[in-house]
C-alpha cells in the first residue's frame, strides 16, 4: 500500500500528504511498539539469535539518524520561514517563536 501511494505522492496535495504521512508515522509506531515487546519477552528471547539482534541494531540505528536528520533539517527550515514571516509582519505579533533552551526542555533526556 505505502510504494502506491509513494508512487503518486508528488502528485497529491498537501492534505493528502498530511493524511499519508500521518497513516505512515502511526504504522512505524505500532511496528516499533511490538519490537519493544518482542524485546521484552524472555522465551522470543531465548530463540533469537546474536546476528538476528545486530540485524535489528544496524537497521535501528539507520533508521534513527535518519529520522534526526529530518528532524533537525525540517526543525531548521520551519524555525527559518517563520522568523522570515514574522520579520516581514506577516504573522501575528502574539505568535511567538520558542527558544531552543525551551525546546530542550520538553524533550526527554533519558533513553528509557
Amino acid at each position: 500500500m505505502f510504494s502506491q501511494i509513494n508512487d503518486t505522492a508528488e502528485f497529491a496535495d498537501r492534505l493528502s500528504l498530511v493524511l499519508v504521512i500521518r497513516q505512515a508515522f502511526q504504522h512505524m509506531i505500532k511496528t516499533l511498539k511490538a519490537f519493544d515487546q518482542w524485546l521484552n519477552d524472555p522465551f522470543i528471547l531465548n530463540y533469537v539469535t546474536k546476528e538476528m539482534l545486530m540485524d535489528v541494531w544496524s537497521t535501528t540505528y539507520h533508521i534513527l539518524n535518519t529520522l534526526l536528520e529530518l528532524d533537525i533539517r525540517h526543525t531548521l527550515t520551519v524555525k527559518e520561514m517563520a522568523e522570515k514571516l514574522i520579520r516581514e509582519g506577516k504573522v501575528p505579533m502574539f505568535i511567538e517563536l520558542r527558544g531552543y533552551e525551551e525546546e530542550e526542555s520538553r524533550r526527554p533526556t533519558s533513553p528509557l
